[in-house]
């Protein structure tokens, strides 16, 4: 909204007449009441903490109306723009339509509510539990923040059932969470399953829209397992959930009755030594009860069609796909996102099923590609975007044809980058060697430099799994900016992260902390090397895992760095969740040394060099007690350091005056300690 840039409005555009119209305008329509807590810590899950107005919505089956969620409040929205409100619904949690539509589902008081959309009183269909830890439809803590999985209830293709998570976090240990403001500090006794503490238990149930019928899945004898992925069959006659074990080495796919929850495995998932199985969402269960499913079982992250209990591969080689688009099934065509052609560039590719041979690549390899699909696989939705170029989002047809963009997003008469594009500098591209013999990608924006002079480089990280850094997509404009003040921007991602391939990433596999210091050195090491870089002018910065590596490589190498920003850093893996932390670390009561190791705390008295710590007050996230625990032991040791904490902010320090503050705070430090452009 122009006057408003973190509240959403719902617009809808017309293919046909290339129009944009406004289907809910959130502040006329919306009441601005407070949100609950538990919405509140969903959203901030979900990183949209911010933002106000429609955050989400789901088409109805015909196409002709969208269930939209709106200040605690649901409507249903037609094309035309009239809404009409469920009654009931006040304060509704997870909102989902039928997939026929005939009925809406919500939470409410940790219960799963139904209401027939055409009308008719809104029913609770679980029970109500005594204890305030159960809650029903709804997903547990790490299953929002570590696993995908917001849902915590699915509906059966025909509407005739519905599959529910009961969970109960009575076992989850409880930790005072302070969410320090300005004005005050409001605690929270929140459940927190920390690394090496009980999880909370997880059962789930599948029973008819009215709350009969209710049977138990059997999830197996082992209780301390994660609830993955729930999906219906295309027919509804069968439920497959995907279960994965407490250590995550093994990923089931269950096959369950639903008129008796009775459940058999029908294959299972194995990480390799040293390593664990990452979860994905690129697989689909076909009409004709076969499977198109990604694993990384040879090294790499590739699909599968799995018929009847036998395997075929259908994408092979030293890259990733990243993620399946869709699936026409009629014409036997599957359409995937991957790096075959670039690892810093990601395109997507159309497969014929029954023959797979080498598939044809859709999109332009000049950009960094990401797409959406109809379900029936008929037309794609694809964002692109270039070093030069802000996001892109096109319309094109199963053969990667443009039909016709609905954002061109030409950088060009009143757009806002169109006054900084004469400055915009180019980006390049290049690799080095890891210790081990890996390559590595790094990127690099230099300013308008004098011959003679050296100049100070900006050497942002973040270095942990499951992210990729060093693409040849839109970088954002902050890079610029930052360039624009005269310093080189840099930036290299190390062994464990993400799209390299199982070896690659499962270097880190209880060893945090150590490879991804020693390749972030290897950047430092070739920059010192540059004719135009002040080697004694390298100024390392990052948030969050970035942050914990900031601390990580000042500790390591004293001297290598000229200063460290730590944003909102981990300093002890004891702080974090199970299911993120344990993937890599295991327990603290299996290895208690790894932890001492990969943590931050242990070794930060060796820091010499200038640092600052910035943590928000509130982050539910990494919660601020990292910071506070570094904080204590530097001061403990008489080591000088600067710190910024922020009042009321999340994990993510954000807003337009805060965001002015933060990057000023930053620079001003910089200068402090000498680290700036040559005169």
């Amino acid at each position: 909204r122009a006057e408003d840039r973190e509240r959403y409005d719902l617009w809808g555009y017309d293919r046909k007449s290339g129009q944009w119209r406004m289907l809910v305008d959130s502040a006329k329509l919306g009441s601005n009441a407070a949100l609950s807590e538990a919405e509140k810590m969903q959203r901030e899950r979900a990183r949209i903490g911010d933002l106000k107005g429609v955050v989400s919505y789901q088409w109805r089956a015909d196409g002709q109306a969208l269930l939209v969620p709106l200040d605690g409040a649901l409507y249903l929205v037609s094309l035309d723009g009239t809404a009409q409100r469920i009654d009931g619904a006040a304060g509704a949690l997870n909102p989902r339509l039928s997939a026929k539509g005939l009925f809406v589902s919500w939470v409410a008081e940790r219960r799963l509510w139904v209401a027939p959309v055409g009308g008719g009183a809104a029913r609770p269909v679980t029970p109500e539990e005594k204890a305030d830890t159960v809650h029903w439809g709804e997903a547990e803590f790490v299953a929002q923040e570590e696993m995908m999985r917001m849902e915590g209830a699915w509906w059966s293709p025909d509407d005739a059932h519905i599959a529910i998570e009961r969970f109960d976090e009575a076992p989850v240990g409880v930790v005072t969470r302070a969410a320090i403001g300005a004005a005050g500090t409001t605690t929270y006794a929140q459940r927190y399953p920390a690394a090496g503490t009980r999880n909370a238990e997880v059962r789930l149930f599948v029973m008819r829209p009215d709350g009969s019928g209710g049977v138990e899945v059997d999830l197996g004898p082992d209780k301390d397992i994660y609830l993955a992925r729930v999906d219906w069959a295309a027919d509804g006659k069968v439920l497959y959930v995907q279960r994965q074990n407490r250590a995550q080495t093994r990923l089931d796919m269950l096959a369950v009755d639903p008129a008796t929850g009775k459940a058999k495995v029908l294959f299972s998932e194995e990480a390799r030594a040293k390593s664990w199985i990452n979860l994905s969402k690129a697989y689909r269960f076909l009409k004709d009860g076969s499977l198109i499913w990604w694993s990384e079982r040879d090294g790499f992250g590739h699909l599968y069609h799995v018929a009847k209990g036998q395997w075929r591969q259908l994408t092979h080689g030293r890259w990733m796909v990243t993620d399946l688009v869709g699936v026409d099934e009629k014409a036997g065509q599957l359409f995937f996102a991957a790096t075959r052609d670039d690892v810093l560039a990601q395109q997507i590719y159309a497969l014929d099923l029954a023959h797979p041979g080498e598939p044809r690549r859709l999109t332009d390899p000049a950009f960094d590609n990401h797409a959406s699909m109809d379900k029936a696989g008929q037309t794609l939705v694809v964002s692109r975007s270039a070093p030069v170029q802000p996001v892109q989002i096109y319309l094109a047809d199963a053969k990667g044809t443009r039909l016709q963009w609905v954002e061109e997003n030409r950088v060009a008469g009143d757009h806002p980058y169109a006054p900084y594009l004469p400055a915009h500098r180019p980006t390049t591209f290049g690799t080095l060697i890891a210790a081990d013999g890996s390559t590595l990608h790094w990127r690099m924006i230099t300013p308008v430099m004098e011959p003679g002079k050296r100049y100070p480089v900006f050497f942002q990280h973040y270095g942990g799994p499951h992210a990729q850094q060093v693409t040849r997509g839109w970088g954002g404009a902050l890079a610029q900016a930052i360039v624009a003040r005269g310093f080189v921007w840099f930036e290299i991602d190390n062994r464990g992260s993400a799209n390299r391939g199982v070896d690659f990433e499962s270097q880190i596999w209880r060893a945090m902390g150590s490879v991804e210091v020693a390749d972030q050195k290897v950047g430092a090491e070739y920059l010192k090397s540059l004719p135009f870089v002040d080697p004694a002018k390298i100024a390392t910065y990052g948030w969050s895992y970035g942050g914990y590596m900031t601390l990580k490589m000042l500790a390591a190498d004293p001297g290598t760095y000229a200063a460290g920003i730590a944003g909102a850093p981990v300093t002890s893996w004891e702080l974090y969740d199970t299911h993120y932390t344990e993937r890599y670390l295991g327990t603290p009561a299996q290895d208690p040394k790894v932890y001492a190791t990969s943590g931050a705390l242990e070794e930060a008295t060796r820091i010499r060099d200038p640092l600052l710590l910035i943590h928000g007050m509130a982050d539910d996230n990494v919660v601020f007690e990292n910071s506070t625990l570094l904080a204590a032991r530097l001061q403990g040791a008489a080591r000088p350091f600067d710190m910024m904490f922020y009042p009321g902010q999340t994990h993510r320090v954000s807003g337009p005056g805060v965001s002015v503050h933060l990057w000023e705070g930053i620079f001003a430090f910089l200068a402090r300690n000498g680290v700036t452009p040559p005169r």
